[in-house]
Order: structure tokens, then sequence, then C-alpha cells
């Protein structure tokens, strides 16, 4: 689950098909690869960033609003999953 990488660097990501996977990442890099796919995509897109463990599932989505984007949904990959060390997935829009 990654950006296209076909984009010319510098120009925006549509939205359309924008994810990340962090499952495999460790804080602060989950926040830093989270940072680096929104400064890509244009103002208002969306993004789903699929995630695990108890940091990443505090963290990422704290930072994301601290910087004004709004967190859309946080929900487990598998329906009636609960646990941190479940994978979640997590949609983020950009603001505008």
């Amino acid at each position: 689950m990654t950006p296209n990488s076909d984009q010319p660097a510098g120009s925006p990501v549509e939205s359309r098909d924008v994810a990340l996977d962090i499952t495999r990442d460790i804080c602060p890099m989950t926040f830093v690869r989270t940072r680096l796919l929104l400064d890509k995509i244009a103002p208002g897109a969306s993004v789903r960033i699929r995630l695990t463990g108890r940091e990443p599932l505090a963290n990422v989505p704290r930072s994301a609003r601290e910087l004004g984007h709004s967190v859309v949904s946080l929900d487990p990959e598998t329906p009636g999953a609960a646990a941190e060390t479940d994978r979640w997935i997590l949609t983020l829009r950009k603001k505008a």
C-alpha cells in the first residue's frame, strides 16, 4: 500500500489510490512516513494508512490532528478485532 511511484517529484498525488502501510515501522518513523505522504497529496484529499501497535494507534492520529488534518476513521482491518496488535486502517483527510 504505497503511493503511486510514477508521480514526478513535488507533484500532488491523486487520492483515489493513496494508501500507506506502516505496520513494519516503529515510532517516530510511523508519523514521519505519514507526514511525507500528507505533504504530497492535494488539500482535501484522503489517505488510508494501515498500522498496528499501541504507539502508532495513539500517535499517528493525534499528530495528524495537531497539524490540522481530519481523522475520518480508525477501524480494525478485520471486523471484530480490537487489540492493539491487530492491524488497523486509519483514514485521514488533508487540511484544505
